[in-house]
């Protein structure tokens, strides 16, 4: 009896201790200079950080409260504690224990190591200024200025990137829009999916440049702002059904129609345009309900999944229509006896054409490697992937279109006569 009213008091005490952390998280003694000293910067990630340490706190209480002794070691041992952060295992005297970084905070690395050491009395260390049981949390915030390097870098390779791909995109549209023969079809598509690239970019840099650098206005979290977010979504979601659209056009053009022309663009538009307001506005209204950060700048929720599901889904069925064409293509090839290199160097150029088109990319590389490095030089290749894609597609669907290369005169003529308009509105000093 006495036992049972003992694991009673100990859930009351722990519920009760959850109930007040939810206000405060409590730091035990042993609590280093490091942690207490950590910048908090991430002040929209807030909320989600305190539910993080008051899980582990719970959870790391109800296994000291399982213990038994028949899991205690046979000789000296430091006793399994809570050290304010993270929960450590009986450890042998004169032994060091390491485990992971927490994921709390931005600019730890959850790849580095804790250390936590054991000395020969079977107590933990005391750190010598503050005679108190010490963790060394130094590892996991090592390379911070180097994180925030690589973010600076990555923020210009993204400025850079949008900017090239809006001039690039610029010119195609004007080119699609001036000559009149290239109507059809196949380029209003095109026209479509450099606009979604457009308006893309556009509002990637304002939301880049203002919002996500600008620490003020988070704080004070306008409704435009959030606005702004939810224009994002939208215009990211649509360039990715504009994506779908070119994806389904050429499927049915070449495997389902045998190069029919026409088709309804009605649907198209539908797709490309409208779908993509069906889960912009789900998560917004979610977001509003159940995840009410700061200009829903956050992105540790899962409600992100609104966006990205759909998303994921559409290049998941562009990557079947890429298969399935390169199939039709190669089937097609093998029927006219080319040799075999010739039939898949095609086969391979015809790929290599789509993928960007298309936005496969992201389906072949969809996780994050969890090394520092590999993490790193994943974040670069995705950059230049996501943020130059629109200076891709155009450079191959339309500077080295056959359709648009047949025009040599009139293009040295056009693009004569935009570097004249752009000197008399910017003329040299």
């Amino acid at each position: 009896m006495p036992k049972k009213m003992t694991a009673s008091c100990w859930t009351i005490c722990l519920f009760l201790l959850g109930s007040v952390t939810k206000f405060i998280v409590l730091a035990s003694p042993g609590v280093n200079e490091s942690q207490q000293q950590h910048p908090q910067n991430v002040y929209h990630d807030i909320g989600v950080t305190r539910n993080k340490i008051v899980t582990a706190q719970f959870e790391c209480y109800q296994k000291i409260m399982k213990d038994s002794s028949q899991d205690r070691r046979v000789g000296p041992v430091c006793n399994r504690t809570w050290d304010g952060w993270l929960c450590w295992d009986d450890t042998e005297a004169g032994t060091p224990s390491e485990q992971h970084c927490p994921d709390y905070f931005q600019d730890f690395d959850p790849t580095e190591m804790v250390t936590k050491i054991c000395t020969e009395s079977g107590q933990w260390f005391l750190h010598p200024e503050s005679n108190r049981t010490w963790t060394n949390f130094t590892r996991c915030n090592l390379h911070t200025a180097e994180g925030r390097r690589t973010a600076m870098n990555l923020f210009y390779l993204a400025l850079i990137g949008h900017g090239l791909s809006l001039t690039s995109l610029f010119i195609s549209l004007s080119i699609f829009f001036h000559f009149k023969s290239l109507s059809c079809q196949r380029i209003t598509l095109h026209k479509n999916l450099f606009f979604s690239f457009v308006l893309n970019s556009i509002i990637t840099v304002i939301w880049l440049t203002a919002v996500a650098n600008n620490q003020e206005l988070v704080q004070e979290n306008p409704i435009s702002c959030k606005v702004s977010q939810f224009i994002h979504l939208y215009i990211f979601g649509c360039n990715y059904f504009w994506m779908l659209c070119e994806g389904i056009y050429l499927h049915t053009l070449i495997v389902v129609a045998v190069f029919a022309e026409k088709q309804h663009l009605m649907w198209y538009y539908l797709l490309g345009w409208g779908f993509p307001l069906i889960p912009a506005t789900i998560h917004a209204v979610a977001r509003s309900y159940y995840y009410n950060d700061n200009c829903w700048i956050s992105s540790s929720t899962s409600l992100l999944y609104i966006i990205h599901g759909p998303i994921c889904a559409a290049l998941l069925v562009n990557l079947f229509f890429l298969l399935n064409i390169v199939r039709v293509l190669i089937t097609k090839l093998k029927v006219t006896h080319q040799a075999e290199s010739s039939l898949y160097m095609k086969a391979v150029r015809a790929t290599l054409i789509l993928v960007p088109l298309l936005g496969i990319q992201y389906v072949l590389l969809p996780y994050k490697p969890g090394g520092r490095v590999s993490a790193e030089i994943y974040d670069y290749i995705m950059h230049i992937l996501m943020h130059y894609q629109g200076l891709l597609v155009a450079t191959i669907f339309c500077f080295f279109n056959g359709e648009v290369s047949v025009y040599p005169d009139e293009m040295k003529t056009f693009l004569f006569i935009c570097k004249e308009l752009w000197l008399v509105q910017h003329p040299f000093p």
